[in-house]
C-alpha cells in the first residue's frame, strides 16, 4: 500500500476508534418516520412543487447550461429572486447553485485582509470556510454573547468588520440575539450577515425570515446581509443572498462561487416557486410546525425550539449512536451530530420537526424520544 493510502487507513482507524466513523447510506423515506431531515414542511414531494419543477425543466432545459454571467441566467432566476425578496422584505435578491455557495460567495466578497470577521462560536461550516478563504483576520465570539462581539469589534485595528450569525442555529436551534446585533453593528460601523438557512421559510411572519420579524416593517438595514438555503422549508435545492441592491451588484462581480458556478438548474428554481406559493397559500404548515416541535421539545425534557431545530446533549459519541440505533428499531428516523460537526466538541441528539407528520405519528414519535432521553 502507497504511503498515501496507508495515510489515509491510519486516518480511518483513528476515527473509529473514536467513534466518529461516518457513512454514507441510501435513505427510504418510505420505511421511517423521518425526525432527521431539513424538510421542514413536507414539501419536497408536495404535487404543487413537483408539477413547477416539471414545468420549469420543460421550458428550460435539464440545467442553466453555462454559469449566470455567460448564458446562465433564466427568467425563472429573475422571478425567483424577485419573489424570494418579497418574502423576506429584501430590497434585491441572488440565487446561486447552494446555501454553501452562498455563504461562500457573501464572505468572501465581502471581507478582504483589511477585515475583521467576528464569527460566532456555532456559525456553519460555510460560513467558517467563507471565512478562512476571505484573508480576513478572525475573532471567534462566545455563543450567543453580545458583549463579547462588542468587545471584539470595540478593539478591533482593521478597517472594516464582519459580523457572522444564523438566526437559528443548526446545532442547537436557538435563536440568535438579532435585535441587539443589528443594533451593534450598526454603531459599530460593521455589517452584519444572517444565515437564515433554518429559518427562511420556516419562521417569521409567514416564513419571511426572523430578521423580517426583528425589523416588523421597518426599512431593509444598509448593513445587513441575509443568506438562506432552498434545500429546507423550500424542500428543493440552491442558496440565496438578501440585500440591498448594491451588495448584490458587489456579489455579481466579484464572488467566486457565483462568478465560475453554473446557474441553479430550472428544477430547482421551479421547485422552489412552487414551494412559495404553497407557503403563502398555507400559512397553517408553519402554525403546524411550531405545534408538532414543542410536542417532540417537551417529550426530550428541553424548551420549545426556535424553528424546527431540536437539540439533546448526550454523554458521548457512543451513546448518541446507540440512541439513533434504538430509534430506527423503532421506526423513526433521527439524527446526532459528533465532534468534530458540533462546535463546543459535544454529542448531541438532532431532532427536527416537520409539518406534515400527523398527530399519531408525533404521539409515537413523543412516546419513544422520552424513553430514549430518560434511558
Amino acid at each position: 500500500m502507497s504511503d498515501f493510502l496507508g495515510r489515509l487507513t491510519a486516518a480511518a482507524a483513528e476515527r473509529d476508534a473514536r467513534g466518529l466513523h461516518r457513512e454514507v447510506r441510501a435513505f427510504d423515506p418510505a420505511s421511517v418516520l423521518d425526525l432527521a431531515g431539513n424538510d421542514y414542511l413536507g414539501l419536497r414531494t408536495h404535487p404543487r412543487v413537483l408539477d413547477s419543477a416539471i414545468a420549469a425543466t420543460r421550458a428550460y432545459g435539464a440545467g442553466a447550461g453555462a454559469s449566470r454571467l455567460v448564458t446562465g441566467t433564466l427568467g425563472i432566476h429573475e422571478d425567483l429572486e424577485r419573489r424570494l425578496a418579497d418574502l423576506a422584505g429584501a430590497p434585491s435578491a441572488l440565487v446561486l447553485s447552494s446555501g454553501y455557495a452562498a455563504n461562500l460567495a457573501t464572505v468572501t466578497a465581502l471581507a478582504d485582509a483589511d477585515t475583521l470577521i467576528v464569527s460566532d462560536a456555532h456559525a456553519h461550516a460555510s460560513l467558517i470556510d467563507g471565512a478562512r478563504l476571505s484573508r480576513a483576520g478572525v475573532a471567534v465570539a462566545r455563543h450567543n454573547d453580545i458583549d463579547h462581539v462588542r468587545g471584539l469589534l470595540a478593539t478591533r485595528t482593521q478597517t472594516h468588520a464582519l459580523v457572522i450569525v444564523e438566526s437559528i442555529y443548526s446545532v442547537l436551534g436557538d435563536r440568535a440575539p438579532l435585535r441587539d446585533l443589528i443594533a451593534l453593528t450598526a454603531e459599530s460601523g460593521a455589517v452584519l450577515v444572517v444565515d437564515e438557512a433554518h429559518a427562511l421559510g420556516a419562521a417569521g411572519p409567514g416564513g419571511a425570515g426572523l430578521v423580517a420579524e426583528t425589523l416588523a416593517g421597518q426599512a431593509f438595514p444598509t448593513h445587513v446581509v441575509i443568506t438562506a438555503t432552498l434545500s429546507k422549508a423550500f424542500g428543493s435545492q440552491g442558496g440565496v443572498v438578501l440585500a440591498r441592491a448594491e451588495v448584490r451588484e458587489h456579489l455579481v462581480n466579484t464572488a467566486r462561487s457565483f462568478i465560475y458556478d453554473t446557474g441553479l438548474a430550472p428544477a430547482a428554481a421551479g421547485a422552489a416557486l412552487g414551494a412559495l406559493d404553497v407557503i403563502i397559500d398555507q400559512p397553517v404548515l408553519l402554525d403546524q410546525l411550531q405545534h408538532n416541535a414543542t410536542q417532540l421539545a417537551a417529550a426530550c425534557g428541553i424548551e420549545p425550539p426556535g424553528g424546527a431545530v431540536m437539540s439533546v446533549t448526550m454523554s458521548g459519541p457512543e451513546a448518541a449512536l446507540v440512541a439513533v440505533d434504538a430509534a430506527q428499531a423503532h421506526g423513526i428516523r433521527i439524527g446526532c451530530f459528533r465532534p468534530p460537526s458540533t462546535p463546543d466538541g459535544s454529542s448531541r441528539l438532532r431532532i427536527t420537526a416537520h409539518a406534515h407528520h400527523s398527530a399519531d405519528q408525533i404521539a409515537t414519535a413523543a412516546t419513544v424520544l422520552k424513553e430514549l432521553v430518560h434511558r
